[in-house]
């Protein structure tokens, strides 16, 4: 199921998650070289993935939003 993204916010270990628009969170980590996602690191990225969709793995199994 794809969902927008609509916000960022950092967790506790400092790694960036999105915010979707189901109300569900997802890590958007930039870790070489197993993920690349080097946008995550500037705002002015994080700003230009607002819309973007991601499948969201809690929507598929019917997970409760995250809070």
């Amino acid at each position: 199921m794809d969902k927008a993204i609509v916000g960022f916010h950092q967790d506790e270990e400092q790694h960036w998650v999105a915010r979707l628009t189901c109300g569900h969170f997802q890590h958007v980590r930039h870790d070489p070289p197993w993920q690349q996602r080097p946008w995550v690191m500037t705002v002015q990225g994080r700003q230009q993935k607002l819309g973007f969709t991601l499948i969201c793995q809690k929507c598929i199994r019917g997970e409760e939003k995250d809070r």
